[in-house]
C-alpha cells in the first residue's frame, strides 16, 4: 500500500461512517484498560475498533429548511445569506470585515490580488501545506519562496522567516497547518521589520487562537475553506477576513470580475483591473449559517479529545504528537498529527504501521509529501512562461533557496487521522492508543508480513 493517500481520497475513506451522536466530556480521568498483547488484526487477531468513526458532514431539518428556504426565495445568487453569514464569521472571528468567496483557492487568490501580488514579485510559503497555497502563488505568476518546516510543529519555521525575506518579498504566508496555529508573533514581527503584508492561511484552522485571538484576524487578512472536508462544510466555500476596509472592496471587486458593489437599483459596469467570478451564492451561505449553530460545541470536542490522546501517545515510544506554540491558546484540530519513528517498532515501516493500524479500524494517513519536489510546482516553475518571466539563472537561484531538508524529514514520518476521528466519546481516543500499542507490542511479526 503506498505510504501516503491523497488528502481528500483519504477523507473519503474516512468519513463514510455512522451518525455523530452527542457526546459530552469530562475531565481527564482512568484510561480504560487494553490488551495490547492480542494478536493483531492484520495477523489475523481481532480489531480494536470494528465500529466506523463519526460521519461527516453532521447535518439535520436545519439543513434541510435552510436550502428550502434559498429555493423558495428566488435569490439564487449572492444576496442577503451571503451577506447575513459574512456578518455573523466576522462576529464569530472578532474581524471588522468578511468577504465570502467561491472557495478557500478563491479566497487566497483574490487577496493576493487585491496586494497586487504578480510577476517579479516573491511570496513566503511553507512547504508543509496543500497544493492549493501555492497554486495561489503560482496563478498569480508570482516566484514561491518556500521555508523549511518546523518538523515539531509541523508549521514553518517561523525562525527562519526573516532571512528569506528580499526587496521583492510582497507577501508572508504562513499556513495554519492542520488547525494548530504558526508562530505567528515571529512571523509578524520579522515581516514588520521590512513593511511587508502577512497573509493568514488559515483555510484548515477554523475558531484556532492565538493568544486567546481567532487566527485570520492577525494578518493583513486571513483565508479560510469551507470544502467539503473541513470543520465548517458547505462543500465549497471561502472566506477572507481583514480589519482593512479598503483592502476588504479591492478584494470584493477582484471576486466580482472586477466590478464594485452595485448601489440598490442600479449595475455597477465600471471595472477596475483585472478580476475573476469567485463568488459565493446564498444556497452555501445558507449551508454554512446551519452548521455554524454547532461549530463551537464541535471545536470544543475536537479541542479535548486532541489534548487527551496527545496525553495518550507521549506516553508510547516512536509515537512523536506534534507540539503547538505556547502561543496557541487553541487547536482546531482538522488534522491530528503525529511522527512516526521506524527504529522504536522494531523496524516497521511507516507503510505498514498504517497498513496495521487500519486493520485495527483506526483510518490513517502518511499526509503530504514535499511540495518542493511535487510535479505540477517543478513543472510549472520550469515551464515556458516561468523562463519568459525570470529565466534559466534566476529560476536556478530559487530552486537553491527552496532546500527543504526538514520538511522531506517529517513527510517521512508524519501520520494523520482527522478531525471526524475527534468528534465521538473519549473511549474511541482509548482505542487509537490501544491500536498503536498492539501493533508496537506485535512489530516484528507485522514487520515480516
Amino acid at each position: 500500500m503506498a505510504q501516503s493517500l491523497s488528502r481528500r481520497r483519504f477523507l473519503g475513506a474516512v468519513t463514510g461512517g455512522a451518525a455523530i451522536t452527542a457526546v459530552s466530556h469530562g475531565g481527564v480521568g482512568a484510561r480504560r484498560p487494553g490488551n495490547s498483547g492480542a494478536q493483531p488484526a492484520a495477523l489475523g487477531g481481532s480489531p480494536v475498533r470494528t465500529a466506523p468513526f463519526p460521519s461527516w458532514p453532521v447535518r439535520d431539518a436545519t439543513e434541510e429548511q435552510a436550502l428550502t428556504d434559498v429555493v423558495r426565495s428566488g435569490r439564487w445568487n449572492r444576496g442577503p445569506q451571503v451577506e447575513r453569514f459574512e456578518a455573523e464569521y466576522a462576529r464569530l472571528t472578532g474581524a471588522a470585515h468578511c468577504l465570502a468567496t467561491a472557495n478557500g483557492t478563491s479566497a487566497l487568490l483574490a487577496t493576493l490580488g487585491a496586494l497586487d501580488v504578480g510577476p517579479g514579485d516573491e511570496v513566503i510559503v511553507p512547504p508543509y501545506t496543500f497544493v492549493a497555497t501555492i497554486n495561489a502563488v503560482l496563478l498569480r505568476h508570482a516566484l514561491p519562496v518556500f521555508v523549511d518546516t518546523d518538523v515539531e510543529t509541523f508549521q514553518i519555521d517561523a525562525r527562519k522567516v526573516g532571512a528569506a525575506i528580499t526587496e521583492r518579498t510582497k507577501v508572508v504566508m504562513p499556513v495554519h497547518l492542520g488547525g494548530a496555529v504558526a508562530d505567528l508573533d515571529t512571523i509578524l514581527a520579522a515581516a514588520a521589520v521590512r513593511r511587508v503584508p502577512v497573509v493568514e492561511d488559515a483555510c484548515q484552522a477554523h475558531l484556532a487562537e492565538w493568544k486567546g485571538r481567532k487566527v485570520g484576524t492577525y494578518g493583513r487578512a486571513g483565508c479560510f475553506s469551507f470544502q467539503a472536508s473541513k470543520n465548517l462544510n458547505c462543500a465549497e466555500g471561502g472566506a477572507i477576513l481583514t480589519n482593512d476596509a479598503e483592502l476588504l472592496e479591492t478584494c470584493y471587486r477582484f471576486h466580482n470580475n472586477s466590478r464594485g458593489r452595485a448601489t440598490t437599483g442600479s449595475s455597477d459596469f465600471s471595472y477596475r483591473g483585472v478580476g475573476a467570478n469567485l463568488r459565493l451564492t446564498d444556497f452555501q451561505a445558507a449551508m454554512l449559517l446551519a452548521q455554524m449553530t454547532r461549530l463551537e460545541q464541535q471545536t470544543r470536542t475536537r479541542d479535548a479529545n486532541g489534548a487527551y490522546l496527545t496525553s495518550l501517545l507521549s506516553e508510547i515510544g516512536g509515537i512523536t504528537p506534534a507540539r503547538t506554540y505556547a502561543g496557541c491558546t487553541r487547536n482546531a484540530y482538522h488534522l491530528y498529527m503525529c511522527r512516526y519513528d521506524s527504529a522504536a517498532f522494531g523496524g516497521l515501516t511507516r507503510a505498514q504501521f498504517l497498513e496495521a493500524l487500519r486493520a485495527e479500524g483506526v483510518p490513517a494517513s502518511g499526509g503530504y509529501s514535499p511540495l518542493t519536489k511535487e510535479p505540477s510546482v517543478v513543472e510549472t516553475l520550469a515551464g515556458r512562461g516561468y523562463q519568459r518571466i525570470y529565466g534559466k539563472p534566476e529560476l536556478g537561484r530559487l530552486a537553491e533557496r527552496n532546500q527543504c531538508p526538514e520538511n522531506e524529514r517529517l513527510c517521512s514520518e508524519a501520520v494523520w487521522l482527522t478531525q471526524t476521528m475527534l468528534l465521538g466519546p473519549r473511549t474511541d481516543m482509548d482505542q487509537i492508543a490501544e491500536a498503536i500499542r498492539k501493533i508496537q507490542r506485535h512489530a516484528a511479526a507485522l514487520r515480516s508480513l
